[in-house]
């Protein structure tokens, strides 16, 4: 009796990807759980990666949402493990850590980000895995503990208004991960009960993981290391100047 109940509540074979077997699931078992997404998203899958026994998906941005709840409802994916951001800007070296003059660093940090501005939609960006098209992309990771299991999913995002449905009501889970995008990268999640400050206060301007995010704190005044040298006691050329040679060689003098 309890076999033909548990055919019965096997359902059609075809609706789900058969659980994985011991060790990491083939590329054919993951391939079926794309087929699954394309059925349930359509065109709003735009490229999946399958390989080392993984997998990658990137959707539509206004599918972000779909695209989860159809992993929970279709896959199984029971545990939510992340949710993030990227910005795949190439790093303008915005550290000054070897900058002395702040003028100059103030205008560098400014001319870098009007040339970010303008050349924005002319920029081909190398986006990872599944690739991308945009300098802003989400990043999400799934996994089904009963298959053994899990999908990454990416969706790319408008550069100036970047923003994708809240994950909140599929996965609980997503509430704080998505609140330090939010707050991190300017990323905005529809639906989201109460975007809000995780970290940072409440009056602080810009968003920290931004590549063009100035580091204020570094391009205004370096680490001291770097410039801050103590004058050797009677070396008023030294003193007077600042010279930060003469200073260095009247202390291997001294040796």
């Amino acid at each position: 009796m309890s076999s033909v109940a548990d055919e019965g509540d096997a359902g059609p074979a075809e609706d789900k990807p058969a659980p994985a077997e011991a060790g990491p699931p083939s590329d054919s078992t993951l391939q079926q759980l794309v087929e699954v997404l394309e059925a349930e998203l359509g065109d709003a899958v735009v490229a999946s990666v399958v390989s080392g026994g993984d997998v990658w998906v990137r959707v539509e941005p206004g599918a972000w949402r779909q695209a989860a709840e159809a992993c929970e409802r279709r896959l199984d994916m029971d545990y939510f493990c992340f949710l993030s951001g990227i910005d795949w800007l190439e790093n303008p070296d915005l550290s000054g850590e070897k900058r002395w003059d702040p003028e100059v660093v103030t205008s560098e940090v400014s001319n870098a980000s009007d040339e970010g501005d303008a050349q924005s939609s002319d920029v081909t960006y190398a986006t990872g895995v599944a690739g991308g098209d945009t300098r802003f992309q989400m990043l999400a990771r799934l996994y089904s503990t009963s298959r053994k299991m899990g999908v990454t999913l990416k969706a790319d995002l408008d550069e100036a208004d970047p923003r994708v449905a809240s994950w909140v009501g599929v996965y609980r889970g997503a509430d704080w991960h998505e609140r330090e995008a939010w707050e991190m990268y300017g990323f905005t999640f529809d639906g989201h009960p109460g975007l809000r400050h995780l970290y940072l206060p409440g009056e602080f301007e810009g968003n920290p993981l931004r590549k063009d995010f100035p580091l204020l704190a570094r391009e205004l005044k370096p680490w001291p290391g770097l410039v801050d040298v103590e004058p050797i006691p009677g070396d008023e050329t030294a003193e007077d100047t600042g010279d930060v040679a003469t200073l260095a060689a009247a202390t291997d003098e001294g040796g």
